[in-house]
């Protein structure tokens, strides 16, 4: 009796320790066979840190000292949100103000860091005598989408003047046209004022000679917002947090790089065939935004306007918005709040506490 249950017992911890050392082999095997996958797409001058990332190389550095594969994965940016759903990329660079509504609705994202400020402007014809955006009360404006970022700061701008833009009282109509077609509908007289992201906003302004009512990048509330963030699914923060700090620190750098260097960031974009049009426009454009990254300013961002959409009436009524700020902002201790990009080639951390 004694010897059988000396052999079971023997048997037992046989079993235990193979168990543990197949464990750990699955688990080596895990590692090595992840691949962080980045959505990526060209045509967009606002992505150009998502592209320079590519050309200068600061993916391909991030990923390998951390020891992690990764792919560029070349997407539709409107459908983002599929994309992440059914798990075909792990991080994408997008509006900031597009993906709120869709987190509130159950979008599992979290940003980890804001990537430029600007880019979206709001237009009346120059005859119409609607001089600011307080004349735009009852009036018809064209957006490029519903749930587009520009029909986020608009809502929070009208809401902020006093005129409603909740669902049961709309004292503005929106109507939907694509983009490049904005400018035309405003010429034509369809619409009243239409929003715009550059560089179509700049090229119809000059064009038109349009009368610009608000540019998000000139206004007291929002020129320190960014209406253009990274971020990675839930998953990736919570499972393999290396790999989505590797992806933030790289698209830090780049930014950084951008806001430093936008003549160069924009010859590499057109070099690359990444983004179209002139050069010196696009580098000019480029130097209009803020692309100096940072952690601490995406919080602020998404926390003050969650906090104007739950006034609104466009968030889940009763959210708690310091909770729902923290569970969709992503902090990585090896990540600092923003970066710095030197002429020696070289970046510099920046430290939240010293901005």
């Amino acid at each position: 009796m004694k010897n059988l249950k000396k052999l079971f017992s023997f048997v037992l911890v046989l079993t235990l320790l193979s168990a543990l050392l197949l464990t750990g082999c699955s688990s080596e095997n895990d590692n090595e066979e992840y691949v962080f996958k980045i959505g990526t797409a060209n045509g967009s001058l606002c992505l150009a840190p998502l592209h320079i990332a590519e050309d200068n190389g600061y993916f391909e550095e991030e990923f390998k000292a951390a020891g992690i594969k990764y792919e560029l994965v070349e997407i539709d940016i409107q459908q983002t949100a599929d994309l992440i759903a059914s798990g075909k990329i792990d991080a994408c660079v997008s509006l900031t103000g597009s993906l709120i509504p869709q987190i509130d609705s159950g979008l599992e994202i979290a940003f980890t860091t804001g990537i430029h400020t600007g880019c979206t402007k709001y237009y009346a014809a120059a005859d119409s005598g609607i001089n600011d955006m307080s004349d735009l009360k009852g009036k018809k404006i064209g957006v490029p989408g519903m749930s587009d970022s520009s029909v986020v700061a608009l809502k929070r701008i009208l809401n902020d003047l006093g005129i409603s833009v909740s669902a049961d009282n709309m004292e503005v109509e929106l109507v939907v046209y694509n983009l490049t077609d904005l400018p035309l509908a405003l010429e034509n007289g369809a619409v009243d004022a239409i929003a715009l992201h550059d560089p179509v906003a700049s090229s119809a302004e000059s064009e038109y000679n349009f009368r610009k009512l608000f540019d998000l990048t000139e206004d007291g509330k929002f020129k320190e917002e960014y209406c253009c963030a990274a971020f990675v699914t839930t998953t990736a923060a919570l499972e393999h947090p290396e790999a989505a700090a590797a992806y933030t620190r790289a698209l830090m750098k780049a930014a950084a790089y951008v806001q430093a260097e936008p003549e160069n960031s924009a010859k590499l974009q057109i070099d690359n065939n990444q983004c179209s049009g002139d050069l010196e426009n696009n580098a000019k454009l480029l130097e209009s935004y803020n692309y100096q990254p940072s952690v601490s300013a995406i919080e602020d961002t998404f926390r003050n306007a969650c906090t104007d959409l739950l006034e609104i009436g466009d968030l889940k009524k009763g959210r708690d918005i310091e909770q729902f700020t923290s569970d969709h902002i992503a902090k990585f201790d090896d990540v600092p709040d923003s970066y710095i990009y030197n002429s020696d080639g070289t970046f510099s951390s920046v430290d939240s506490k010293k901005k």
